[in-house]
């Protein structure tokens, strides 16, 4: 909130590049029930939006980086993060970052709209909506493409698990480099920042737990490089460093 070897700092020779965008992770190809498609699957039906063009997180979905010119422009963002080790878990706790969805967080895009985040997030990456009866915020039903493994999902909510909310740079890791020592209202505003926040296949957010893009990245290889852009926008919107083995990662996976 799968795993491509840590690897050892340096520099990469272009055939382990290719190794790190192309080698699957473990957990690399789970179907939800309901699912159609694969992990190759790749791009939606045009409702996603690339991360280069959606800076600020409220369009919806992660959609592939693909030329060239962007991967480019993918590799400069990246290049901006600062790096650094990664501190002790010590004192980290979910309560630490508010409760959860809180719709009351300021400074974030979505805030105080009277919908909490959980259903903003749906509603922005979420299709065929259906909604409660006399209700504009809680979705009861939808098809989510999820951008991790490139399957596209029929969803219920009484299904609710099927689908969670990943933060790409995770709490409890943020907390590690750096969040431990912000103001509480800086770490609700990063739990409820829609340009942190994706709803994707629940068993590919449990497998990807705590990690950074060295331990995880999405079984979906199309989507490796989108995912490292978005992971640095987030990082450099807050001010967070990544571990050197992270930015070696990100940076692999838009051919650097």
């Amino acid at each position: 909130m799968a795993v491509c070897a840590v690897l050892a700092l340096g520099v990469l020779t272009a055939g382990c590049d290719q190794l790190e965008r192309d080698t699957p992770v473990p957990g690399g190809s789970p179907t939800a029930g309901g699912a159609t498609g694969g992990p190759a699957s790749g791009t939606p039906d045009g409702h996603a939006v690339s991360p280069l063009d959606n800076a600020d997180g409220t369009r919806p979905g992660l959609a592939p980086v693909t030329s060239d010119a962007d991967e480019a422009k993918a590799l400069r963002i990246i290049g901006d993060v600062p790096t650094k080790g990664r501190g002790p878990k010590t004192g980290y706790a979910r309560d630490e970052f508010g409760y959860a969805w809180m719709d009351t967080a300021d400074g974030v895009p979505l805030a105080h709209n009277g919908c909490d985040t959980r259903d903003d997030l749906i509603r922005r990456d979420g299709q065929d909506l259906r909604f409660r009866s006399g209700s504009d915020c809680v979705v009861v039903s939808m098809t989510l493409h999820d951008p991790y493994t490139g399957t596209t999902m029929k969803w219920k909510k009484e299904d609710a698990a099927d689908v969670q909310i990943d933060h790409v740079v995770p709490l409890s890791y943020s907390w590690q480099m750096g969040a431990s020592r912000w103001p509480k209202s800086k770490r609700e505003q990063l739990a409820n920042d829609v340009l942190n926040l994706i709803p994707v296949q629940g068993r590919a957010n449990s497998a990807k737990r705590d990690s950074g893009p060295a331990s995880w990245l999405p079984p979906d290889k199309h989507i490796r490089c989108a995912y490292a852009v978005r992971f640095g926008q987030v990082a450099l919107k807050y001010h967070l460093p990544v571990t050197p083995a992270d930015a070696k990662v990100m940076r692999a996976q838009c051919g650097g």
